[in-house]
């Protein structure tokens, strides 16, 4: 029998106020060693408040937080050097060239100089070329770069990445994932927030969503996705239907007001929509196009925070 692994982070009643307005209400979140947890929810729903809180850049109102089991509580700073935050907002100084920045920032983690780990991140992150260069020279996706670059150059074991790819390029996404796959195969704890959805689709074991302030569910993202996903089959006839088929209406399915096409939406308890489009073709019904599609985060996410009332978190 394995031991009991000690939680990256274990947040219990973490709430926040700011006068009347309650920005979080009693989290409580426990988030596993090495895995990458996506933390999702819509503008001012309190993700920000919630990463500050962890990372001493907010006051918390109420609760308990503890990192590597370390209560912040008792210890505010010592648990604190394990851990990694890629900020919204740019915040570097200007007049440093990008490799003295790297630097600064293992000397505020109490690490010695470490040229090579300086070069590791910067490779990774297709800075080399721009070692030297200050960083007000830097394009705006360069500095998001250089943020994540000052996040990890201290090896911490929890990183926060707070809309990492928030206005970048595609090329910086696609080297991003790559290299949160990598330091998430060695070890890693992620916590990711991110208005870019097939990101978090990508690279998240689990997913939390929470809205204004309170977590809504957390849960492994392919159960998520089995539970409140589905697959929508939509049939296109050459000829119009002036009324519902048959096997339309075994199934459930919907017609189109011009009778053109014929949808039908397959959940978990439903018919396979294989079974419908078999019986279509035996009715030797005129089908000129057959698309199907399944369900993705956006649209679970969209489901929940709507509060799909058949699916309650």
């Amino acid at each position: 029998m394995s031991e009991p692994t000690t939680p990256a982070l274990e947040l219990k009643g973490l709430s926040k106020a700011y006068g009347k307005f309650t920005a979080l209400h009693a989290v409580d979140l426990t988030i596993r060693p090495g895995e990458i947890f996506a933390l999702l929810g819509p503008n001012g729903a309190g993700k920000t408040t919630l990463i500050g809180s962890v990372c001493g850049l907010v006051k918390k109102s109420a609760g308990t937080m503890k990192v590597f089991g370390k209560d912040l509580d008792q210890d505010p700073t010592g648990p604190r050097y394990q851990v990694g935050l890629v900020p919204q907002e740019i915040n570097f100084d200007p007049f440093f060239s990008v490799a003295e920045s790297l630097r600064i920032q293992q000397g505020y983690y109490g690490q010695p100089r470490d040229d090579a780990r300086i070069d590791e991140v910067l490779t990774a992150l297709n800075l080399q070329a721009k070692k030297d260069s200050l960083t007000r020279a830097l394009s705006g996706g360069m500095k998001r770069r250089l943020l994540i670059a000052k996040a990890l150059v201290h090896k911490p074991k929890l990183v926060f990445l707070d809309e990492p790819t928030a206005g970048v390029d595609v090329e910086l996404r696609r080297d991003l994932w790559t290299y949160v796959k990598k330091i998430a195969s060695e070890g890693t704890t992620i916590v990711l927030t991110t208005h870019y959805l097939e990101e978090a689709e990508e690279l998240a074991d689990r997913v939390g969503i929470i809205n204004e302030g309170r977590l809504l569910m957390t849960e492994d993202k392919a159960a998520l996705l089995r539970r409140f996903g589905e697959k929508r089959l939509v049939v296109t006839f050459a000829e119009p239907q002036a009324a519902m088929p048959a096997a339309g209406t075994r199934f459930s399915a919907s017609l189109s007001a011009d009778g053109r096409t014929l949808t039908y939406v397959e959940r978990d308890n439903c018919a396979p929509s294989g079974e419908l489009l078999r019986s279509l073709y035996a009715d030797g019904l005129p089908i000129a196009e057959v698309e199907t599609r399944r369900s993705r985060l956006e649209d679970v996410l969209i489901e929940i925070l709507r509060g799909r009332p058949s699916q309650a978190a």
